[in-house]
């Protein structure tokens, strides 16, 4: 006779790890979305900037996606006719709903790499000097300050200039 019956397994939902890819054109919609929910006029990009930054041929845009759902982008772009080539982070962007899982980070080691790539031998960029979550991260990656701009983002909203070199 058989033996004991024994108990079944709980069922448990099949969690789809964070899957980090590069931009496609159908993938605007998503991405667009977060920029809104990140940001509020004048501060957003426009749907045409932002267009012509994922669609630049010197440019990588990054997506975060959790069962198909966009979590999370960074744009980089670069200008190869320049040399040396610098890199410049034009935008990281976690949904807030994602946000302290270490999204912008991987985004933040994958633009890094496609800027490497795209022969920059440095990276920099700007950040708002209230982003103290955002600046942290900066700096736990090796980024080291370069400046301040005053009025950057508008009158009284300064920016800080962060730089990593990638050689």
């Amino acid at each position: 006779p058989p033996g004991p019956r024994q108990p079944r397994e709980p069922h448990r939902a099949t969690v789809q790890p964070m899957l980090y890819r590069l931009y496609g054109p159908e993938d605007f919609p998503q991405l667009y979305a977060i920029e809104q929910a990140c940001f509020q006029p004048p501060f957003r990009f426009t749907r045409r900037s932002m267009q012509q930054l994922v669609s630049s041929p010197d440019s990588a845009t990054w997506i975060a996606e959790e069962d198909r759902q966009m979590t999370g982008f960074a744009i980089v772009d670069w200008a190869a006719e320049v040399t040396p080539i610098t890199a410049y982070i034009q935008t990281i962007e976690v949904a807030p709903a994602h946000r302290q899982r270490g999204i912008a980070s991987a985004l933040l080691r994958r633009v890094e790499d496609s800027a490497s790539s795209g022969g920059a031998i440095a990276i920099g960029l700007h950040v708002a000097e209230s982003n103290t979550a955002a600046i942290r991260l900066y700096q736990a990656r090796g980024y080291l300050p370069q400046g301040r701009k005053e009025d950057y983002y508008a009158p009284g909203l300064h920016a800080l200039i962060f730089a990593k070199d990638l050689a």
